[in-house]
């Protein structure tokens, strides 16, 4: 794989049109077990579970608001997962109006083997910059997220 040190604007933005297919086309093929793939996930179920699985169990309303999407967006994701048995929902011990979402101890082992390749792989790619350079990198797609999305309306 060439390393490559775009000069300008113009070659990085090239090197990126290129790199994005490849790298989605690759993180498509991870291998997902077969309990997994069954449940017939989206990409937003993705991002819950990497949430939850990263930072532990949350309040609807906190998942909403790290997700970017409305309550009632996560309160149906819950729903329909905690149905098929990937997540489960608790009393708050210190608010029992509230429920405390959490991936259930049944598919936490088959969630952690799904989302353990692009986590390596991140962890190698990311483990050579400073924080710095790290906040930089992330700063950098969400900017790029903001323009497509800007584009796109």
């Amino acid at each position: 794989m060439p390393v490559s040190s775009p000069g300008n604007t113009d070659d990085a933005i090239r090197e990126l049109l290129l790199l994005m297919p490849r790298m989605v086309g690759r993180a498509k093929r991870l291998p997902v077990p077969e309990r997994v793939r069954s449940l017939e996930l989206s990409p937003r179920h993705l991002s819950l579970l990497a949430l939850l699985l990263f930072d532990g169990p949350a309040q609807v309303n906190d998942l909403a608001v790290r997700l970017e999407v409305a309550p009632t967006t996560v309160s149906l994701m819950v729903a329909e997962l905690s149905r098929k048995g990937v997540l489960e929902r608790r009393e708050d011990e210190a608010d029992r109006r509230r429920r405390i979402v959490s991936i259930s101890a049944e598919m936490r082992p088959e969630i952690e083997d799904w989302l353990a390749g692009s986590a390596a792989a991140w962890r190698k790619a990311l483990a050579p910059l400073t924080d710095d350079e790290r906040r930089r990198f992330v700063d950098t797609l969400l900017a790029y997220e903001r323009a497509l999305e800007a584009t796109a309306d």
